[in-house]
């Protein structure tokens, strides 16, 4: 797996990111989705330079001028619900892209911390021969990334794959290391060094769902 980790140069990113970590601020939930959603443009700029190009003739009021354009077939692919707001900055960027939705949830069969991933609701075209763009913005232990994948797989192979993520662990990016093609591309904004007990990414940030769209049952 080819990892681009974007914070590892300083750029405004840095601003964003302080902001989504900061305890404060992110009480703001309309602040917070709309850092997230420029986190997600950040990375969209950046993963377009791996993409192939094709040249094509634009009529300007005074002449034509040769242009390269992306000639990759998009389909990006968020996880429900802490997705949305990155899967938006992507979409502002790729707007002619496909789009798929897919549901991921802990679920704790025995009323302590263990937890399998549970996959309900996909809607999704055919992945076929496209570049499939997965977006989770919290890569904790990797297991959502690779239960997600594993549904996908039925609807077809695409020809590249790059995982779109603002904070991830290092033990969830070696855990999906083992799970994806070796050739699959992780495009993250910055990366922590531990999970806690429960899974959760320290120091992060906390819930990304809740602190978008509120708490949940």
């Amino acid at each position: 797996m080819k990892i681009h980790h974007l914070a590892q140069n300083n750029s405004v990113l840095n601003n964003f990111l302080s902001e989504i970590r900061d305890k404060n601020i992110q009480k703001d939930s309309m602040r917070f989705r709309r850092n997230i959603e420029r986190i997600g443009e950040i990375l969209a700029y950046e993963l377009s330079k791996s993409f192939s190009y094709k040249s094509i003739s634009v009529e300007t009021p005074l002449a034509f001028k040769e242009v390269q354009i992306v000639e990759d077939s998009l389909v990006i692919c968020s996880i429900l619900r802490a997705g949305l707001p990155l899967h938006q900055g992507l979409l502002n960027y790729f707007d002619n892209a496909a789009n798929a939705f897919i549901s991921a949830f802990r679920h704790h069969p025995y009323n302590d911390e263990r937890f399998e991933i549970v996959v309900e609701y996909l809607a999704s075209p055919n992945l076929d021969g496209k570049t499939l763009l997965l977006a989770d913005p919290m890569l904790a232990t990797g297991q959502s990334l690779v239960a997600v994948f594993e549904s996908l797989k039925k609807l077809g192979n695409p020809k590249e794959i790059h995982l779109i993520s603002v904070i991830g662990a290092e033990e969830g990016i070696h855990f999906i290391e083992k799970h994806f093609p070796e050739n699959t591309h992780l495009w993250i904004a910055t990366i922590d060094a531990t999970l806690n007990e429960k899974g959760y990414i320290v120091p992060g940030l906390g819930d990304a769902g809740d602190l978008a769209f509120g708490r949940k049952l």
